[in-house]
């Protein structure tokens, strides 16, 4: 009990028995929003400058504080009514993660979605917005499409590229532990997009955990989930508000300290720490409070120096020192042994991620996903959205119908206008199946459809390969033929 009370004179300014921990505020006291009459969204931000959403899509509207005449824009086009949603993948304490296919681009993406009536809500959604505007394609960092506002929900959703793999938190959960070297090469990718939060975004994340650290089928590691990080002036800037999960917190942040860039490194480490050896350091299920009176008063955790490398246990003992200042930066540990004993070395990071979720059963789902688009956009779709079929084939693609072939874009387009404008009416869907063919490349989709103005049962049987982006697939080969 002596150590409670410590600790709670300890967090004395965050901590209160009745309301729980505070969740302090923005850098940016003047951000705010507003709903225009046409359905646009104004999120308002003296730093970072204006961000419009409405149904189309975002624009960013920036002037420089000294010279106001000095204005720039950047337009992100995504369209609600081009979106089609397949399901939720996830959900959080402030946002629904959907998965949905963009039709245009015919690409699989993430939706977040946040609603912007809820202050804490809004502001989470404004950092996040700010920060993935300004770092929309980077390495070690999850892509950014643009975002709009669906005025009947009050929501704003976020378009991030679908990673298919999940993250570091479900590939534990399947096995427990992940071997050094794919570590190595995954942290090095994690790293790289850390060192650009920090040194050039002036960010700091604040909620590193395994659960926001996510990989591709390709095994691409990326970091995500912005919504609750800092924006510092320069590098030596601090924080001073208590927001993140506590379970990954740096004693610093607990400590009510004024925090920078280094507590973000502690967090690694404790991620690097339980995704290595299986196990999370600390005693997390006695509630938070014993939790953080362990993280401030026992020594740093070490891995065992006799089942693990010596440079994976110096990677660890480095981030958790538990003076912030002794910690290295982002760009610092891109050369430390752990990191480069693997820099040169052939790891397949692809394979190893497959191995660990049934890649045949997630190709089916995306199988799935992309049939019932093809499906919806080719005999149910709107005539506005029924121009994007052409980007679901390439040059070799081939189409088959009635004895006829058709090759390429353009020739298939032409040849399925024609049979969609014959065949027009009600197509409900009687059955969908997918078969799985050639390991992780290609999908088999068949589907059986019955024409509610023609007599006849229709079958259709799809090859569908994936593109060279994440969540991208065009299809090879498409025959349709009368089965009655």
């Amino acid at each position: 009990m002596a150590g409670l009370e410590e600790l709670r004179k300890k967090l004395a300014p965050l901590f209160d028995a009745d309301k729980g921990f505070s969740v302090g505020s923005t850098l940016d006291p003047s951000d705010s929003y507003m709903l225009s009459d046409g359905g646009t969204v104004n999120l308002l931000s003296r730093s970072y400058g204006v961000y419009n959403i409405n149904e189309l899509g975002l624009q960013k509207c920036t002037s420089s504080p000294v010279d106001e005449t000095e204005h720039s824009e950047k337009t992100y086009r995504c369209a609600s009514q081009e979106m089609r949603i397949f399901g939720a993948i996830g959900s959080g304490a402030s946002s629904v993660v959907q998965r949905a296919i963009h039709i245009p681009t015919h690409r699989i993406l993430a939706l977040k979605k946040i609603n912007i009536f809820e202050k804490e809500k809004r502001q989470q959604l404004l950092t996040e917005i700010r920060t993935l505007c300004e770092a929309p394609c980077y390495e070690g960092l999850v892509e950014f499409h643009g975002a709009f506002y669906t005025p009947d929900s009050g929501q704003i959703s976020i378009a991030l590229e679908y990673m298919d793999g999940g993250s570091l938190a479900d590939m534990l959960r399947v096995r427990k532990w992940i071997p050094e070297p794919v570590l190595s090469r995954m942290f090095q990718k994690l790293l790289h997009g850390l060192s650009y939060l920090h040194g050039v975004r002036h960010l700091v994340h604040r909620d590193i955990k395994p659960a926001n650290l996510l990989v591709n089928l390709k095994g691409e590691p990326k970091i995500t989930d912005f919504g609750i990080s800092a924006g510092l002036e320069n590098s030596m800037a601090m924080c001073a508000t208590f927001v993140g999960t506590v379970t990954y917190m740096s004693p610093e942040r607990i400590r009510n300290d004024s925090y920078s860039y280094p507590a973000d490194i502690w967090s690694l480490g404790l991620a690097l720490f339980e995704c290595g050896t299986g196990e999370f350091p600390y005693t997390a299920n006695e509630g938070p409070v014993n939790l953080m009176l362990q993280i401030l008063e026992d020594p740093s955790p070490s891995p065992s120096k006799h089942k693990f490398s010596p440079e994976f246990c110096s990677f660890i003992d480095t981030c958790l020192q538990k003076d912030p200042d002794a910690r290295p930066t982002a760009e610092q540990l891109l050369s430390h042994p752990f990191i480069m004993k693997y820099a040169h070395t052939s790891v397949d990071l692809a394979s190893y991620v497959q191995s660990v979720f049934d890649p045949t059963q997630k190709m089916k789902d995306l199988a799935d996903v992309n049939a019932d688009d093809t499906l919806l956009l080719t005999f149910d779709g709107p005539d506005e959205l029924w121009q994007h079929a052409k980007t679901l084939y390439n040059e070799g693609s081939t189409f088959s119908f009635s004895g006829k072939q058709s090759v390429g874009p353009r020739d298939i387009f032409a040849t399925l206008s024609n049979i969609r404008s014959t065949l027009a009416g009600d197509w409900p869907l009687k059955d969908l199946f997918t078969l799985w063919k050639n390991c992780s490349a290609v999908l088999m989709v068949k589907m059986e459809l019955q024409s509610a103005k023609r007599t006849g049962t229709f079958q259709e049987q799809f090859i569908m390969e994936p593109g060279n982006v994440i969540g991208r697939y065009f299809i090879a080969k498409q025959d349709l033929y009368i089965a009655q």
